[in-house]
């Protein structure tokens, strides 16, 4: 299992996760009600830092054609299609840009399942959240036993903490995680680094 630091605003957030194993960084471009929006230009500033294996996924809502030209950042490996995209939306997308697609399906019921077969063979990673957004909501992870993963690469957000690592290990390639990092609406480096030391542990134990 691998991490995913999400809504990383300052240049110290993004070297600490990468210094501490982070697989992907998230940055939120076109969700301007989130405390944890940035401006693109600040992808720039980022990218100066020394990525190691790490990944830059750029977080967008239902994004225009002209936010997808916009957006189309060099250092940015990933789009995160955060929204109601369609699966032909994103075929549109993907002829607009080269980037791979991490798709979000928000999961409230059993019933929110149904899309994951939609999207299969046209996005790179899955990502299984809460419909909360930016609030950081959790959902019910057992309701994810009611699809055939099958070679699929799964990635696990809404509000996972420390002590949901081991359960989320047995389900998912990655997790992801935000708002359980903040002190006040703000990263705090030391959650970060406390996160991602205990992924490597279960890691080294698996």
């Amino acid at each position: 299992m691998l991490a995913k630091i999400c809504g990383l605003s300052y240049k110290d957030e993004v070297e600490v996760a990468i210094s501490y194993g982070a697989a992907f960084c998230g940055f939120i471009l076109n969700w301007p009600k989130s405390h944890r929006h940035i401006d693109i230009s600040k992808i720039s500033d980022f990218g100066k830092v020394v990525k190691k294996k790490s990944k830059f996924v750029g977080v967008l809502v239902n994004p225009t054609d002209e936010e997808i030209e916009k957006f189309n950042h060099p250092y940015l490996d990933y789009f995160q299609l955060h929204g109601e995209e369609t699966a032909d939306r994103i075929k549109e997308i993907k002829l607009l840009s080269p980037k791979k697609i991490i798709k979000t399906i928000k999961i409230d019921s059993e019933k929110d399942l149904a899309l994951y077969n939609d999207y299969e063979k046209i996005v790179d990673i899955f990502l299984f959240d809460s419909k909360g957004y930016e609030l950081s909501r959790g959902f019910d992870h057992s309701l994810l036993k009611n699809i055939d993963k099958r070679s699929n690469k799964w990635m696990i957000a809404g509000n996972i903490k420390i002590e949901d690592l081991e359960n989320v290990s047995k389900i998912a390639d990655y997790v992801d995680v935000s708002g359980s990092l903040e002190t006040n609406k703000q990263k705090d480096l030391n959650k970060i680094k406390k996160f991602l030391l205990k992924v490597k542990e279960i890691n080294n134990e698996n």
